[in-house]
């Protein structure tokens, strides 16, 4: 697929989730339903214990907790790459408090109307929500203080150019954090040339040194990888795509899909 293609898929994908009377129903890292026909909450991690949370706009899409690690303070200006229904911004803005501010960027129109109508039912003023495209960003640079991101710079096609965004848009001396599913050992190419599995967090998984790299060569510094967690994909799932030899091949090479949070600074 090219990137136009791969644009096309996720925004339709994560539209069709937004739409959903329940939350959580399909997704790349949310369950199963007859719109993706895989299950991914093998990926999400719970969030009810963090301050701020808002199961409205949880839609159980992430594969981590970026702002356990992001270090961010009252008074900052966060960004939020891939918002979705504002489940991180809304996190982050009992962290940053009154006196900050709270940025999301989704390119899904169903999902900054899900979370701009979360956003007015919790009253807040500080926290809002803008249409944009990761790889160029709507938004002037050396504006934020940190920027997060839960499971979707995975998704990405160019993930050089997001990575070179982020540090546009960050202040000198900002900082990111981000969790995302990264891969160990090579993928076989029936998972990633399916368009499904692609929208799935699965086919648009870098390798995990290839991963780290990206961020180094955007000019970040200090890079750490603060967790890391690893990801069984159930035989059920990969017998889509493999037979029995080919499953056993996939397990005995050790390739292994993980959710890591990372973060730099510039």
């Amino acid at each position: 697929m090219n990137q136009k293609d791969i644009k096309t898929i996720v925004k339709e994908k994560y539209g069709q989730i937004a739409l959903q009377s329940e939350p959580a129903q399909c997704s790349c890292c949310g369950p199963v339903s007859d719109c993706c026909g895989v299950d991914y909450t093998i990926f999400s991690e719970n969030y009810e214990s963090q301050k701020g949370y808002n199961k409205e706009a949880d839609l159980g899409l992430g594969c981590g907790i970026p702002t356990e690690f992001a270090g961010i303070q009252p008074g900052q200006h966060v960004l939020d790459l891939g918002s979705g229904a504002g489940n991180d911004c809304f996190v982050a803005r009992a962290i940053v408090g009154e006196s900050g501010k709270v940025t999301g960027l989704d390119f899904s129109d169903e999902m900054l109307t899900k979370a701009r109508s979360n956003a007015q039912k919790l009253g807040f003023t500080n926290v809002d929500f803008i249409a944009g495209d990761i790889e160029e960003m709507p938004l002037d640079g050396n504006q934020f203080d940190v920027v997060i991101s839960n499971c979707v710079l995975n998704l990405v096609p160019d993930k050089a150019k997001a990575f070179a965004e982020i540090m546009r848009v960050l202040k000198p001396g900002g900082h990111f954090c981000v969790s995302d599913v990264v891969l160990k050992g090579e993928l076989p190419d029936k998972l990633k040339s399916d368009a499904e599995m692609y929208a799935g967090c699965v086919a648009g998984a870098m390798q995990m040194e290839d991963y780290l790299e990206t961020i180094q060569k955007a000019g970040f510094k200090d890079v750490k990888v603060h967790k890391q967690r690893s990801i069984e994909v159930p035989a059920n799932i990969l017998s889509i795509y493999l037979n029995e030899e080919e499953m056993q091949d996939f397990r005995n090479n050790k390739t292994g899909l993980f959710s890591i949070t990372v973060s730099g600074e510039k």
